[in-house]
């Protein structure tokens, strides 16, 4: 057990939701809880080199591209929670447009839309030179 007080990736992505996304898992089978606990968070997130918010921004956008809204869900409240900014995380999806399209990339703006509770149109794009938009 080490004495650093810095709490793992999975305590941070999942926060108070922890023990229900574990417990869930587990219902599905132990075994795959386990490796997910394990391997996924315990050994490829811990590793060094990202910072755990670039670590969920790259989650999310690999979500996208596997068309997983539940475990999208799970990292853009992750990304949130490991000090991403709502900007950050559109940014992030943004990205996705180029490379992944249209469909898959307004699927998950609307699960980041409901994730924030909000009705809200997207931020619109800077005027152009002439005042015009766009």
């Amino acid at each position: 057990m080490s004495d650093d007080p810095t709490p793992r990736a999975r305590a941070v992505i999942f926060g108070s939701q922890q023990d229900r996304i574990e417990q869930r898992l587990d219902e599905l089978d132990p075994d795959l809880g386990g490796y997910i606990r394990d391997f996924a968070y315990d050994t490829v997130y811990e590793r060094p080199g990202l910072d755990l918010k670039t670590k969920e921004l790259i989650a999310c956008a690999l979500l996208v591209s596997l068309g997983s809204p539940p475990e999208l869900r799970t990292h853009l409240r992750g990304a949130l929670n490991a000090g991403a900014t709502e900007a950050e995380l559109r940014g992030a999806l943004m990205m996705c447009v180029p490379y992944l399209g249209f469909p898959r990339t307004v699927a998950a703006f609307e699960v980041l839309r409901q994730h924030l509770g909000t009705q809200r149109p997207a931020p619109t794009r800077e005027a152009g030179p002439d005042g015009a938009d766009g």
